[in-house]
């Protein structure tokens, strides 16, 4: 098991990837550098093994496959996951992995919106992008991360080999925090710098249809994680539209005793009892919800029992 592994998802980065494996080298001398190469076409591979990384491919396109691989590959009691872009400071690397080997924390954010991103960053819809996500999933999650979409973070064995990756491509990092934060688990921040892109240098996100993507996993894992609010508002909003309909209809039959739109008072029924169905449905998956939280639990005890072994070993 390495003390700390450095985790560097790669796509075309041959302008920068030497330096940023050699960053990480400098800044934390006694990790392991991962490079997993994501089908580049360029030179990406070579120099980084070239720079000292070890390399690795993952053939399946997008980021969420390649943080699949290196999870399921790579024991460390500390990981730190960064890009190939050179776009975030390796120095605040150790800031990062003393929060995880020191101080118990699960995941580590580092905190780009709360220093220079929005000075260094020259894509207006990228930032506000970052801004609407944070507060979406603040809001819907309760929970204060400060950078939700950041790609530079630490993250313990346990949070490591207990988180289920779902998302293939840059909403990865969306899914993670939201797990992070149903899980229970110790999230902390850490503000970094950020500097833009080198010239020449290319990112790989598209704005609209990643943004799209992002916007689509918070709710899905909005459903997923608080069912019985998901379904809860359906139910609340099925009800509304059905009074709304069915109260003049009552008051018509109060003052003339007679109903005289029945194909109204028919869908104002079905639509309460769709409105009905939908809130039974939320309360049977949030216990089903609660009993794969037990489920959790165990498994975490498992990857804590795995993790002193394996140091027993190294």
């Amino acid at each position: 098991m390495d003390k700390i592994a450095v985790l560097i998802p790669c796509y075309n980065e041959e302008r920068t990837v030497e330096k940023v494996v050699a960053d990480f080298q400098r800044a934390l001398p006694e990790a392991v550098v991962y490079v997993y190469n994501n089908n580049s076409t360029d030179h990406t591979a070579e120099l980084a093994e070239k720079a000292g990384a070890v390399v690795r491919n993952e053939y399946k396109q997008g980021k969420g496959n390649v943080i699949r691989s290196m999870f399921q590959d790579i024991d460390a009691a500390c990981y730190i996951m960064a890009d190939g872009d050179d776009t975030y400071p390796a120095e605040a690397a150790r800031e990062l992995a003393d929060q995880v080997l020191h101080h118990g924390a699960d995941m580590v954010v580092g905190d780009r919106l709360s220093s220079t991103y929005y000075t260094q960053n020259k894509r207006p819809f990228h930032n506000f992008g970052n801004a609407l996500v944070r507060w979406g999933i603040n809001l819907l999650f309760d929970n204060d991360i400060k950078d939700i979409m950041t790609g530079f973070r630490a993250f313990s064995y346990e949070f490591v080999k207990t988180f289920p990756v779902l998302s293939q491509g840059f909403e990865i990092e969306t899914e993670m925090s939201i797990h992070a934060v149903d899980k229970n688990m110790q999230i902390e921040n850490v503000v970094i710098d950020y500097r833009d892109r080198p010239e020449g240098s290319v990112s790989k996100l598209n704005t609209y249809s990643d943004g799209f993507k992002v916007i689509r996993t918070i709710f899905r894992l909005y459903r997923s994680y608080h069912p019985l609010g998901f379904f809860g508002i359906i139910a609340l909003l099925l009800a509304i539209l059905s009074l709304l309909f069915f109260v003049p209809i009552v008051g018509e039959y109060v003052h003339t005793g007679l109903v005289d739109r029945f194909p109204t008072l028919i869908v104002c029924g079905f639509t309460m009892i769709a409105a009905i169905q939908s809130l039974f449905t939320g309360l049977t998956l949030d216990t089903l919800r609660k009993k794969d939280r037990q489920d959790f639990e165990m498994e975490l005890l498992r990857a804590k029992g795995e993790k002193r072994k394996k140091l027993s070993e190294a």
